[in-house]
């Protein structure tokens, strides 16, 4: 049976790019729904952006479409075992947090802040390695903390700006990796549910970043701080992290924002300068940045609203 013969390329679905980029992701679905003797017949994508596979049955002859897989269970097909590199920042210096160290290694309830992330990723099926960047002098701090852990530790130097230190951390990862997760260790909040869903959307679309609609009014002002317009709120997100992107497009970005001298302040900044689409996975409010006094103690607050237990 010629599984993919046939079969429309779904943009939603399928990265940018030729029809040769079906691949893995497809075959698998299609593979699994043979094993329960289904005949893939077409795939569609419904308005709530999800995509779905349809078989042959008398009830699609008669109303020609009908659900294979609920999203559930393609979901949890998505992402293999020890398939995700993770590249954990905590090299910056946190100039604003007016702290005698780096603000990601201050205690939160009496825990250093980069340990929050990189236990919540220590203890996720899909990641197979943390490849930590930091300065040397801060390296102690995880392989104390990694001793107990089922995760392979890397380290890499940081860089003078952000896109230095995720080209030098993305230089350790493992070469059999299917995604590079990257993020903050000043975001010591990220839940694991979100996280699984960045990283599946990752794995669907090729780059995903986690977001969340934005609260305030933006304004565009000019150089004099007067305004220019108001930007559409329904059209704006603000970024957070992880953002997650396949290596081979990661790569690819790198090698056209360094021949070209581009400055990035994201991560997912790099692939959009290769025109490809990124999804936005709607994460949560809480998933905040510390980089004030304030911030830590909001982050405190959360804590202990949530009653989070210290890992």
């Amino acid at each position: 049976m010629a599984l993919l013969q046939g079969l429309p390329t779904i943009p939603s679905l399928l990265p940018q790019g030729s029809t040769r980029e079906i691949d893995s992701r497809l075959s698998k679905f299609c593979n699994l729904v043979i094993s329960r003797g289904k005949e893939v017949n077409s795939v569609a994508t419904f308005h709530d952006g999800k995509s779905r596979l349809f078989w042959n049955s008398s009830k699609c002859r008669k109303s020609r479409i009908c659900a294979i897989k609920a999203q559930e269970d393609l979901e949890g097909l998505v992402v293999k075992e020890r398939s995700v590199s993770v590249v954990l920042l905590a090299g910056g210096k946190g100039k604003r947090m007016g702290a005698s160290m780096p603000k990601q290694y201050l205690p939160l309830l009496g825990q250093p802040i980069a340990l929050y992330s990189f236990y919540t990723f220590s203890q996720m099926r899909e990641v197979k390695e943390i490849v930590v960047v930091c300065d040397p002098s801060y390296k102690d701090i995880f392989e104390d903390a990694s001793k107990n852990l089922q995760v392979d530790l890397k380290f890499a130097s940081p860089g003078k700006e952000r896109q230095d230190s995720v080209f030098n951390g993305f230089q350790e990862i493992d070469s059999g990796s299917d995604l590079v997760c990257i993020h903050d260790s000043a975001r010591p909040l990220a839940l694991t549910e979100d996280i699984k869903k960045v990283i599946k959307d990752a794995w669907m679309h090729g780059a995903a970043v986690l977001g969340v609609p934005a609260k305030a009014t933006i304004k565009e002002a000019n150089s004099d701080c007067f305004v220019v317009k108001t930007l559409d709120r329904k059209t704006l997100w603000e970024m957070q992290t992880p953002q997650v992107i396949r290596p081979s497009l990661l790569r690819a970005g790198f090698e056209l924002v360094n021949r070209a001298g581009l400055e990035v302040t994201d991560d997912v900044s790099i692939v959009e300068h290769l025109k490809h689409p990124v999804f936005i996975t709607e994460g949560s409010y809480t998933n905040i940045k510390v980089t004030t006094p304030d911030d830590l103690l909001l982050a405190e607050r959360i804590l202990n609203m949530k009653a989070v237990p210290v890992p």
